[in-house]
């Protein structure tokens, strides 16, 4: 096809950041937006939808959580998912999966069984309430710690699909029973739409990167692990594809990525946002490394500690720590050369720090 590796940094950057639509729109389009609970400025879901939804204002997808078609849910990492991609990987099931039968005692199941009926009893509980209901005592958890048994088997249910989170209350997930329709297509057809799902969300996608994204599934879809390698394989067989200084290079079929066009903004990215989150893909793309280093130490840290990637037109060429100061915003900015000189990337960046105060509610 004769794709050039700018043609496809074009592409990569107009496909996924649209024009701006409503908030279920976006998140129609999009089927999984990452979640992440830092604030620095706004957690990531946030600062990857103020980009693809009119007038956003950070908290809004937490407030409309409950009338949008959406659930709290893992895929490639664990954000919010559409209904339709939830029915593509729930229920998971068997002894695959992270909490598989095998895994669970004839205890651990029986209380499942009592947490279920008292949730359907219920219609939504905290898991204060049902820990005073149940008592079930302390685990310790993934980090070596202690928690809540309670709240460690609602995240058992949770993943696999019994049950739902009705909404937050500051911050805390307010649990409800989640029954599942039986599903009409087969593991195969399942499987090819997650990929499909996914490469739509982050494509084009460099070969090693699919395959990377490809094996991700498993973690959305454990009763289905083994057919992943095939599920590749359909995939590079059914996308378009082109090779690019000796990488291919794979896009979903019917999209032409020698049309994008991309338009003069300045943009601050979140660190999981779409256009940046391969890190391999964005090295290849923009010719640096970018990392997200809120976890590195401090005395490690090249460019802090939630630094936003800084995207001018088609190319990321820095980045920026923003911060809410009292009524305002601070943002200090740094560059991978120098930072442009021209009229066009002053005024663009303003207008970028007003849109983020007004997302902020600073202004």
């Amino acid at each position: 096809m004769g794709i050039t590796l700018p043609q496809l940094r074009r592409y990569a950057v107009a496909r996924s950041l649209f024009p701006p639509v409503t908030l279920a729109e976006a998140l129609e389009r999009m089927g999984f937006v990452q979640a992440d609970p830092i604030r620095a400025p706004a957690r990531a879901q946030d600062l990857i939808l103020r980009h693809r939804v009119q007038d956003y204002r950070a908290g809004d997808l937490e407030q409309q959580y409950e009338q949008l078609d959406i659930a709290e849910d893992t895929f490639i990492n664990y954000g919010f998912v559409t209904s339709s991609v939830e029915a593509l990987m729930q229920p998971r099931k068997g002894s695959g999966a992270k909490w598989g039968d095998a895994q669970w005692s004839a205890a651990h199941r029986r209380r499942a069984r009592q947490l279920l009926a008292f949730l359907r009893e219920r219609g939504t509980a905290h898991p204060r309430e049902v820990d005073e209901r149940f008592a079930h005592g302390t685990v310790t958890n993934y980090w070596g710690g202690s928690s809540s048994a309670t709240t460690f088997l609602l995240d058992a249910m949770h993943y696999r699909g019994m049950v739902r989170i009705a909404r937050r209350e500051a911050g805390v997930r307010i649990y409800a029973a989640h029954d599942h329709s039986r599903a009409e297509t087969s593991p195969q057809e399942r499987l090819d739409a997650l990929v499909d799902a996914g490469v739509g969300l982050y494509a084009p996608l460099p070969g090693p990167s699919l395959t990377s994204l490809v094996r991700r599934l498993r973690i959305a879809v454990p009763q289905w692990r083994n057919h992943l390698p095939k599920a590749l394989n359909r995939a590079k067989r059914r996308l378009a594809h082109a090779r690019v200084y000796g990488v291919d290079w794979y896009w979903p079929a019917g999209e032409d990525p020698q049309s994008a066009e991309v338009p003069e903004m300045l943009r601050l990215l979140a660190p999981f946002d779409p256009v940046v989150w391969d890190r391999a893909r964005f090295e290849r793309l923009w010719g640096w490394e970018y990392r997200f280093e809120a976890y590195t130490p401090v005395t490690k840290r090249l460019r802090g500690y939630y630094a936003l990637p800084v995207l001018w037109r088609d190319e990321v060429i820095g980045w920026a720590n923003v911060a809410a100061d009292g009524d305002d915003i601070n943002a200090d900015l740094g560059y991978v050369a120098s930072q442009p000189r021209d009229r066009a990337f002053q005024r663009e960046l303003r207008s970028e720090l007003a849109r983020m105060r007004r997302f902020l509610r600073k202004s």
